[in-house]
């Protein structure tokens, strides 16, 4: 008896392996595999227990039975642990769906005339960056690109400024601290822009683009790491730019930049090549054109 229950354990358990081996295209498989599976391993255990001398047959079957239980019950943990992961996948889907629409909805708003309803587009965007890290460069790149829209200061209207503030606090509150020793690297473009009290201080920036921005007031950068290039050709600066304390870690161009202004460079450190052609600086703590490596 106990042979007979080996060799037909046997034959189904072998039956079950190539329906596995295909069970990933079909659900329908993969059950009869198991089901196979689990006749097998009562067959193989009980032959098993039954060619020993003395061997209690109902002990065997009993012990087969259990054998064949804990396969099903694997694959009911295994079906189980499949829908979680499917449910979860489902509701990050859904989630993300969100979020975009969000954004999208967040976005349009920028358009609107009334100057309250910008605002809370833009602190929109902020929100969503913070939550979900995937946003945070596109939320800098649409401030930035509202920074770069014309505007004339300060003749501009007032409720259009307080936008553009708005937008200006956002970047510094989005970019990393500069003491934070696992912080990413974010970009700005901010070229042609018209800032005014605009303050990244000790923030840590990739790529500063500030090619022909306009410096009004007072500016501040000092302290910041800018890791990636910083690009300050034509900018024009007739307020302060406070810039001491600053890592400039790669290029450093002030190609045309022209400074009516005081320009604060004290122990700022330059580890890239810096360009200062036609560059004019009316009042700078640090001897700008003594740094410059390239002509």
């Amino acid at each position: 008896m106990g042979l007979v229950f080996l060799i037909a354990g046997a034959v189904l358990f072998t039956a079950s392996v190539p329906l596995f081996l295909y069970s990933r295209r079909a659900t329908t498989l993969r059950l009869q595999a198991t089901v196979l599976l689990s006749a097998g391993m009562l067959g193989l255990v009980t032959g098993w227990l039954l060619t020993e001398p003395g061997a209690n047959r109902g002990e065997a079957l009993k012990t087969g039975g259990l054998a064949a239980g804990a396969v099903v019950a694997l694959y009911a943990l295994w079906l189980n642990d499949r829908r979680r992961r499917w449910d979860e996948a489902k509701l990050e889907h859904d989630r993300e769906r969100v979020s975009d629409e969000r954004f999208a909805r967040a976005v349009e708003l920028l358009g609107a005339e009334a100057d309250q309803v910008r605002v809370g587009a833009m602190h929109a965007l902020a929100g969503l960056a913070r939550v979900e890290e995937r946003y945070v460069q596109t939320v800098l790149e649409i401030l930035c690109s509202y920074l770069r829209r014309p505007f004339d200061y300060p003749a501009g209207d007032p409720h259009e400024r307080v936008v553009r503030t708005t937008a200006q606090r956002l970047i510094r509150d989005l970019l990393p601290k500069a003491d934070d020793p696992a912080a990413r690297t974010y970009h700005l473009d901010l070229t042609g822009a018209e800032l005014a009290y605009f303050d990244i201080s000790e923030r840590v920036i990739g790529t500063l683009t500030m090619r022909s921005a306009k410096l009004h007031e007072s500016n501040s950068l000092w302290g910041c790491q800018i890791r990636g290039s910083a690009w300050f050709t034509g900018a024009d600066s007739p307020g302060i730019l406070h810039a001491h304390d600053t890592a400039f870690q790669k290029k450093a161009w002030f190609s045309g930049f022209t400074a009516t202004g005081p320009v604060r460079l004290a122990r700022s450190t330059f580890a890239g090549p810096v360009k200062t052609a036609g560059a004019q600086v009316s009042e700078c703590d640090v001897d700008l054109h003594g740094l410059a490596t390239v002509g």
